[in-house]
């Protein structure tokens, strides 16, 4: 029994270990942290699909603008043409009048887009400046409870760091082959030691078997759950 009571002290460590883990995971400036850390991290985002738009933008601006300016060459040159050597023949103007209203109907066309990117820039511009400032000022928030939460990080580090000195204090009592059980159960089942109670697994509060109650009136010091897998310690008041 004495190795098995030996195990349960260990237990009672590790478990304090896991519960202050946990609480530091579950640390109100931690949680805040990590708000602010993907807000920002989302922000930086925002601003790359920005500039890569802008980009984007501007490579179209610039063709838009070649291209026009190849069709305005070319409205000059059939007006020039026109003027110097007038089409002898009604259907000659009409065709020469056709592609001149194509490519002034393009140049219409790709003003427009000119002007609807340029609007788009302008918008762009606005949403960039305020997504500098909503990042500036999570940017400042973030600063000033990190600088809180690393002075409470570092107290509560040096106190895990006694917890965990505990527990490896308890686990050099116990027999190796029986710590390595302890830690196979607690991968399903945690605690893996507990109690019974009023014939029930402490557990999973599964009802024992009639044999194994039996086990416990003729002085067995521990059985375990078939339900859970978990070690019973039976007690004298069992």
């Amino acid at each position: 029994m004495e190795q098995y009571e030996l195990l349960w002290d260990y237990q009672q460590a590790d478990i304090a270990v896991d519960h202050f883990e946990r609480e530091m995971k579950n640390n109100a400036n931690r949680k805040e942290l990590i708000k602010y850390r993907d807000f920002l991290l989302e922000q930086q985002g925002v601003l790359k699909k920005i500039e890569s738009d802008a980009d984007v933008m501007s490579d179209r601006l610039e063709a838009l603008r070649d291209e026009m300016s190849r069709l305005k060459s070319n409205v000059e040159e059939m007006s020039t043409s026109f003027k110097k050597d007038p089409p002898a023949d009604v259907e000659s103007v009409s065709n020469q009048v056709q592609q001149m209203s194509k490519l002034i109907s393009k140049i219409t066309h790709y003003e427009a887009e000119i002007t609807k990117i340029h609007k788009d820039a302008d918008i762009r511009d606005k949403q960039q400046r305020e997504t500098r400032v909503r990042a500036a000022k999570a940017r400042a928030e973030f600063d000033r409870i990190k600088e809180i939460y690393d002075k409470e990080y570092k107290d509560a580090s040096a106190q895990l760091a006694k917890l965990k000195a505990r527990v490896e204090k308890e686990a050099r009592k116990v027999d190796k082959s029986l710590l390595d059980r302890y830690q196979q159960i607690k991968l399903h089942s945690s605690p893996p030691l507990t109690k019974i109670r009023d014939g029930r697994c402490g557990g999973c509060n599964m009802q024992l078997p009639a044999a194994d109650m039996n086990k416990v009136r003729t002085g067995a010091t521990y059985i375990e759950c078939e339900n859970c897998g978990r070690i019973i310690l039976v007690t004298n008041q069992e």
